[in-house]
């Protein structure tokens, strides 16, 4: 009794100081979601503050973004998810005004916090987006539809006291700010000068650039009023005929220019003297008549004109469109998603820039070079320019690798015109790239280390096959062909802008897999048509045949036929390939199914995959298939008809319904026997699942190891694979110069006339059949083994070879570890019947401790279908701690969730948007920010004194 009791104290102690050495590892205590990356979903309105050099961005969803330089972003959320119609900014204060379509109007203040301490020195505080008040306009005595008071249009004057607001009603409103209380004696009604008709909305108020109190007041049926606030006097009508879109003053307020909804634009004439005005000095439809409504404004007649809309109706009625005009330079921006608005960034009291918000990207127009390109935005790069349809990252990229992606990505070097505030997170400790798949064929490596998600380089599959709209095998140059050029002189002057392209050319090219070697710049992504390409980094620009190697998995099985989409032909002839990753070779699985698992191993020159059919090894050094093993059972008929098939025969549809009533009656006869035995009573009880499920073969997962499988004294290479009816297969290698196999037993022969060999070691069957989503294999001390050439180069601690190594299996229900080579039953961990939940993602990660600059630790995390996220200790398995991160319904965002080694993670919570986490304390990513709050302070102080 005294020992048991003895054993049971030491237990406990053990696990208290493990929980305390783990809590060290993981404050703050729970899941932080640090930024989002990438592009605001549905955004809504747009402003810039010339002053401080500051962006904002609303969205539909009740969310405002403010930006600055590169790592630079604030962000605020009102209090109810309503759609942001207008935001202005007060110049210089830090302020904002908000419209929300709930006819809310919301004032936001950038609020800075206390002084930091950093190492010692204490250091400006960190500056946050605060609401600070909110007003709501009430409905006019005696008018029972609040329609009337409901706000079009707001118009914040130079002196930043007064806010003007337009209603439909057509009475315009003043608040005083920053109080937002609303001046009754200064209400504006369109009683007096209503011309006997209606005049409609409020659609446009502007203030007279040299004359502060005067304001223009445009009317939706087209007239136009000068209003003077002194005197609450009109001073001058112009009586316009066609409906009104917007106004915009000339520089020296004696000219000003409407733009109608029949897209053209007149230009009136402000006299003294004259106080109705019939007829404007202009009136010009640029690109005929019957189009789209335009929205014009302008720096001057003289200089500068942007036009957004205008297009010929019939020609052209469905383009986004933006026009910019100076003298005879004429261009039409052709946008493929619809424009929200735009600003320009002036230099020297002329424009240097265009910002343009869009739907769905961000693009910025230099004004300032010939041609006005368009620059490379730092931040907001629209991440679904193509759907996201895989992603990786990489950590701790080496210097030598990071230069050459930014050398191929060729990024133009510009000013980004939009700098302010500053910066305040310490520069990244190491490299992180983020590497995503999309839809159309193409690789996006993006600068993942810091705040600012920023485009590197961008690789394209589509060259190295022929493709559905590209039927030729040498695709032309464009500006060798006639009638492109012609297409391009045509009238208006189009040219294409944005990256943004929802079409996939052919949706075989999408990419399913990546796994990328940062030590011997080897990559390797597999597509949707059961295309596997190895890529190698290159510094020059190649013409070359890529070599082709087609793998059946199906070799050995007779009577499946593939009902699927055809494979992707490979170009028959030498393609250009431009600097930075080039195709090597192209492994071909037959059937063509999506590729379901991919692992890469640089140093033994192999990559192995997995489709729903079964799984290959491939040696692209010598260019050799090596091992086809099909998964199939014969009952998988839907995995021959692929995801762009939807054909199946009524034969069989009938056959597996009726072994489907035959296998329920003896699950219900098994069920009935089975309740006789003890089960713990937290615990959930798990049917089986049945061995010829639909879709059983699939392939879930694939990975390498040096470890023991034959015996317990001799290691070497291994592969592992996994299966959605949970079963295991190990393979032991014999690789030439690995290890000690058949290699050195032939003596003298070289390692390039060896063959790469494969041999079956060990199959495991799962007691339930659940998918296995992830294999581990760990060496004697309990760690997951490093990389390909981190212990060889001595980048890492080398691995435990002197004791029993041991693997760990995590299917959907349960984990699992085993002891190798017997591979007998170690621990375990069953999720689905502690938790109800189901396994969707795994990794090892690793915890550095907050308090002991040297101790760190492996954790295993887990995503399940629930959205939560649990931590394991390895190899005990002993649960550590439990988050709630992803809402259980978001499925897209935890089946997009990828994990980083050192305790973060992304997953999409838009088509556009990352949400980045983090479940270390000790490495966060986040925007840490400040404004010169004391220059704000002062200009607050000069604009109090000039009312004085």
């Amino acid at each position: 009794m005294q020992v048991y009791l003895l054993l049971y104290f030491l237990w406990h102690l053990i696990n208290l100081s493990h929980q305390f050495v783990f809590s060290t590892l993981s404050l703050p205590g729970f899941l932080s979601q640090t930024v989002e990356h990438g592009f605001p979903h549905q955004p809504s309105a747009l402003a810039f503050d010339p002053k401080l050099q500051l962006m904002a961005i609303g969205t539909k969803s009740g969310a405002i973004k403010i930006y600055g330089a590169p790592g630079v972003e604030f962000t605020g959320l009102h209090n109810d998810t309503t759609a942001v119609t207008q935001i202005h900014f007060l110049p210089g204060q830090g302020r904002l005004l908000s419209l929300l379509d709930d006819n809310t109007i919301h004032l936001w203040e950038l609020v800075a916090g206390p002084l930091r301490e950093v190492g010692g020195v204490k250091k400006e505080g960190v500056v946050s987006l605060q609401e600070v008040n909110t007003y709501n306009l009430p409905g006019r005595p005696g008018i029972e539809s609040c329609s009337a008071t409901r706000v079009t249009v707001l118009l914040l004057l130079k002196s930043c006291d007064l806010l003007c607001v337009g209603t439909e009603g057509g009475g315009v409103y003043f608040l005083e700010v920053p109080s937002l209380s609303l001046k009754d004696n200064q209400t504006l009604l369109p009683d007096d000068y209503r011309c006997g008709k209606s005049l409609g909305p409020v659609e446009a108020l502007q203030e007279h650039p040299q004359q502060s109190g005067k304001i223009l007041i445009g009317y939706s049926r087209g007239l136009v009023v000068l209003w003077d606030l002194s005197i609450r006097h009109a001073e001058q009508l112009f009586l316009g005929k066609q409906q009104l879109e917007s106004l915009v003053w000339e520089r020296s307020g004696n000219l000003f220019v409407c733009s109608h909804n029949d897209g053209g634009y007149s230009v009136w004439a402000v006299t003294s003297g004259s106080t109705c005005n019939h007829q404007p000095v202009s009136s010009t439809i640029p690109y005929g008549e019957k189009c789209t409504h335009a929205y014009i404004t302008c720096h001057t007649l003289h200089t500068f004109a942007f036009q957004v809309g205008g297009m010929p109706r019939a020609s052209y009625g469905d383009r986004h469109c933006l026009t910019i005009q100076q003298d005879k330079d004429h261009v039409t921006l052709d946008f493929t998603s619809r424009v929200i608005d735009f600003f320009t960034v002036h230099s020297f009291d002329e424009p240097s820039a265009v910002v343009v918000l869009l739907e769905e990207e961000l693009v910025v127009i230099d004004l300032q070079t010939p041609g006005w390109p368009s620059m490379p935005t730092p931040y907001l790069a629209p991440l679904h320019s193509s759907a996201i349809t895989c992603s990786c990252h990489i950590s701790s990229v080496p210097p030598k690798l990071w230069e050459r992606l930014v050398n191929a990505g060729k990024a133009q070097q510009s000013r980004w015109p939009i700098c302010g505030g500053k910066n305040l997170a310490p520069p990244p400790k190491q490299q992180e790239l983020l590497l995503t798949g999309h839809e159309d064929g193409t690789v996006r490596f993006w600068d993942a280390s810091g705040v600012a998600l920023t485009p590197l380089y961008k690789l394209s599959t589509a060259n190295v096959f022929h493709t559905d709209c590209d039927p030729s095998d040498d695709p032309q140059d464009p500006s060798n062909d006639p009638d492109m050029q012609q297409e391009e002189e045509e009238w208006p002057p189009f040219r294409k802008v944005g990256c943004f392209d929802p079409y996939s050319d052919d949706p075989r090219l999408g990419i399913q897999k990546i796994s990328l070697c940062k030590y011997s710049n080897k990559l390797v992504v597999a597509g949707t048509a059961g295309q596997v390409i190895v890529l190698g980094l290159s510094d020059e620009r190649s013409d070359h045949l890529v070599d082709v190697s087609v793998v059946d998995l199906l070799y050995d099985r007779e009577g499946f036929t593939w009902k699927g989409h055809d494979r992707l032909e490979p170009r028959s002839k030498p393609a250009p390939f431009p600097p930075g990753f080039q195709p090597l070779v192209v492994v071909q699985c037959l059937p063509p199914a999506s590729v379901t698992a991919v692992a890469l191993h640089a140093e033994w020159n192999l990559i192995a995959f997995g489709t729903s059919h079964g799984f290959g090894l491939f040696d692209y050094h010598r260019r050799n298939a090596v091992l086809a093993r099909c998964t199939l059972h014969p009952n998988d008929s839907l995995a021959m008809e692929g995801p762009l098939s939807r054909v199946k025969s009524l034969k069989k549809s009938l056959r597996q319904s009726f072994r489907r009533i035959r296998k329920s009656r003896v699950q219900e006869a098994n069920a009935a026997l089975a309740e006789q035995e003890e089960v713990a009573p937290v615990q959930r009880r798990i049917e089986p699942r049945s061995a010829d499920d639909s879709l059983s073969g699939v392939v879930r997962c694939v990975c390498f190891a040096d470890t023991f499988l034959r015996d317990g004294t001799h290691h070497g290479p291994t592969l592992w694979a996994g299966t959605n009816s949970g079963s295991v297969y190990a393979y032991a290698l014999e690789v030439p110069g690995v290890g000690s196999g058949r290699v050195c037993e032939r003596g003298g022969a070289s390692e390039s006339s060896v063959c790469v060999e494969a041999v079956l070691g060990k199959e495991i069957q799962l007691m339930h059949r659940a998918p296995v989503v992830s294999i581990c294999v760990l060496d004697g001390r309990g760690k997951p083994l490093p990389d390909p050439y981190e212990a060889s180069q001595d980048l890492a601690i080398a691995p435990d070879m002197t004791n029993a190594h041991s693997v760990l299996i995590a299917s959907e229900e349960q984990l699992k570890v085993f002891s190798l080579p017997k591979v007998s039953a170690k621990t375990k961990f069953k999720l689905t019947a502690h938790e109800g939940c189901r396994v969707r993602k795994v990794a090892m990660v690793v915890f550095s401790s907050t308090a002991q600059e040297d101790y760190s630790e492996h954790t295993l995390v887990c995503l399940t279908n629930l959205g939560d996220m649990h931590l394991f200790s390895i190899p005990a398995l002993r649960p550590q701690v439990r988050y709630d991160c992803i809402r259980k319904e978001d499925i897209s965002g935890i089946a997009s969730c990828v994990f980083t080694r050192n305790g973060q993670g992304f997953y999409l919570i838009s088509p556009s948007e990352y949400e980045r986490f983090s479940l270390s304390a000790k490495v966060l990513t986040e925007p840490l920010s400040s404004l010169n709050l004391r220059l704000l302070l002062l200009c607050d102080y000069e604009r109090v004194c000039s009312k004085l």
